[in-house]
Parts: structure tokens; C-alpha cells; sequence
């Protein structure tokens, strides 16, 4: 892959809501796309994450029931305009996917002294991100959307697929093909939020500069 392949995947990737396939994603794919994420970089190498695969119909059903009732919630909090710009926004494609991958994150994975998380907890966390975008660029380079949905109560997804202490969602991600990506992200384009130019976020020194 040359540099600029890897860039046009980058520019690619969306947040896939709307524009799954409803087919299943095969289970070589699968496993190269849960490599990928296995294969990032972690503080102190503690791989703080594990991947669990839900595809069995009833859990997504209670999954994607769960998440309509707090986006109604999240809805009814809104001011009206805000509101109306929300309605026709999809934020998840739980069902629609036929896959989830709960990415989650064990605190105590790699031991009591985690090499360079000591000043920092929060670089555990950050690992199990970083495992979510390898797995986000991989699947974007073999034709498969990935959605992350946040609205959710950790308890709930906790109980949903019997996490034991210790161990916390970091993640809910729709995973399956799709017919295309959008050329502009979800929340531009029903005009929810424009990106920001990198102009902006580049400074010199120090804050600001």
C-alpha cells in the first residue's frame, strides 16, 4: 500500500449509519479487521482491550431498543431548533449491520506497575481507542462501514453481554458492508456541526501561537 492508498482511506472513513448492506461480514474479514485492532499501541503493551462479537438477533434487537429510548431522551432535552436539525439524523445501525463489537477496557490487564501509565490512568483508555481506530481504518480499506454508538447506559450494555468486574465498555461498534461511504460526514450534512479546518487547530510553542 503506498502512502497515498493509506491517506485515501483516512479521507474515506465515515461514522456508517444508513448505508449498510444488511449481508453479514465473513468471518475471514472479520478476523483481519479484530487483527488490526489487536496490533495497536497500548501503554506499558498492557492491550488493555477484549472484542466481543454479538451477532445473535435477540441481543441486537435489545441493543438497538435501548439506544431508541435515549435518543428520545437525548431528543426531548434539545431546543426546538436544535430538535428539528436532530430529527432526520440516524445515529445508530445496530439491526441494519447484523454485527456489534463491544470494545472494552480491563484496568488491571498487564498488572499493578503498567509502564508509563503511572502519572496518567487515563493512557489505559486512550489504548482501547487506539485499538478502535485500527480497527476503524482496516475495516474502511476492506469495504466495511463502522458506526460507533454512544447512546447508551454502561450499566445496561454492562448486563447486556455479562461483563465481569473489572472491566468496562468503551465501545459499541455497528460493523458490516456497505453500498458506499458518504462523500461528506453524517452531522455536515443534515447540518448539525461543519469540521473545523486544520488551520485552526494547529498552533506553534505554546496555545495560541
Amino acid at each position: 500500500m503506498s502512502a497515498e492508498q493509506l491517506y485515501e482511506i483516512i479521507r474515506r472513513r465515515r461514522d456508517v449509519r444508513a448505508e449498510f448492506t444488511g449481508d453479514p461480514v465473513d468471518e475471514a474479514t472479520l478476523l483481519r479487521i479484530l487483527d488490526a485492532a489487536h496490533r495497536a499501541p497500548s501503554v506499558g503493551n498492557s492491550q488493555p482491550w477484549d472484542f466481543i462479537v454479538v451477532r445473535d438477533p435477540g441481543t441486537l434487537g435489545k441493543f438497538a431498543d435501548h439506544v431508541a429510548e435515549k435518543r428520545v431522551e437525548f431528543h426531548a432535552a434539545l431546543p426546538p431548533e436544535r430538535a428539528a436539525t436532530f430529527d432526520p439524523i440516524k445515529i445508530e445501525g445496530i439491526t441494519e449491520s447484523g454485527t456489534g463489537i463491544v470494545v472494552t477496557y480491563q484496568h488491571d490487564r498487564g498488572g499493578p506497575q503498567v509502564l508509563g501509565r503511572a502519572t496518567i490512568p487515563e493512557t489505559g483508555v486512550y489504548s482501547a481507542v487506539l485499538a478502535i481506530q485500527n480497527l476503524w481504518l482496516a475495516a474502511t480499506a476492506e469495504g466495511i462501514g463502522v458506526g460507533w454508538v454512544s447512546f447508551y447506559d454502561p450499566e445496561f450494555l454492562t448486563a447486556l453481554v455479562g461483563l465481569p468486574g473489572g472491566i468496562q465498555p468503551v465501545a459499541w461498534l455497528c460493523v458490516g458492508p456497505v453500498r458506499e461511504f458518504q462523500e461528506v460526514p453524517d452531522l455536515e450534512r443534515f447540518g448539525w456541526r461543519a469540521g473545523r479546518p486544520l488551520s485552526e487547530a494547529i498552533h506553534r510553542e505554546t496555545f495560541g501561537g
